[in-house]
């Protein structure tokens, strides 16, 4: 019996190591990473894609008489598909937020809105953690710091006239911009083109986009 425990936990150490490996082998060679759910749990890209910063979304329409009003939720309250987290804060590309803000205004009585506004609010999610928590970990007491920033205007038909880039991509652009070494690198670049002989190339600057600035869009977004 003694034999038969021990051959199970040499078995079980045996296999254990030997589906780690497996996982290692699979991520460093991208072999049938997604072949299968399983996969999930041994390849090392678990949770490579999570932010480090909590995102919550507002959408307020603004009155033609300056008062501001909560679209989303509506009066009737809100939906909660997990846990205690409102439906529109899932929708962090805003897919849904014109359609969110036209069904409150659709079944509701209001004065006429002037603009549509899409606001996201951020903030770094070791704030989540309790003050109890905080200190046993931190030697600096809790300052809770969250940023908002407009990402979309819409008007009152429903139609998007001004989006802009999450606050996370503007902050990535600004330390881009702010490292010399890069945008040394950046004009030093040359483009390259990839043509058979005989066809004729018209080199053409890209266009690079102040992330600051809003994006027009030709048609609407969320309907």
């Amino acid at each position: 019996m003694r034999f038969i425990k021990r051959g199970l936990s040499y078995l079980t150490i045996a296999s254990y190591v030997g589906i780690l490996l497996f996982g290692i082998l699979c991520h460093t060679f991208t072999y049938r990473t997604g072949s299968h759910p399983g996969m999930y749990y041994i390849v090392w890209d678990m949770f490579c894609g999570w932010s480090a910063y909590s995102v919550r979304t507002h959408i307020i329409g603004e009155g033609i008489s300056g008062k501001y009003y909560e679209l989303s939720p509506g009066p009737w309250g809100d939906f909660y598909p997990y846990g205690k987290l409102g439906r529109r804060h899932y929708d962090t590309t805003g897919d849904a937020w014109v359609r969110m803000a036209m069904n409150t205004l659709d079944k509701t009585e209001h004065e006429p809105m002037l603009r549509i506004l899409c606001i996201e609010e951020t903030w770094c999610k070791k704030y989540n953690l309790p003050d109890m928590v905080w200190d046993q970990r931190y030697e600096e007491p809790k300052d809770f710091q969250n940023y908002y920033r407009l990402r979309r205007v819409i008007t009152p038909e429903g139609i998007v006239a001004q989006s802009y880039v999450p606050w996370l991509t503007r902050q990535a652009s600004l330390q881009l911009n702010d490292n010399p070494r890069l945008i040394a690198e950046m004009n030093r670049g040359r483009p390259f083109f990839a043509a058979t002989i005989g066809s004729q190339v018209e080199a053409t600057a890209p266009s690079q986009h102040d992330p600051n600035l809003p994006v027009h869009l030709a048609s609407p977004v969320g309907n």
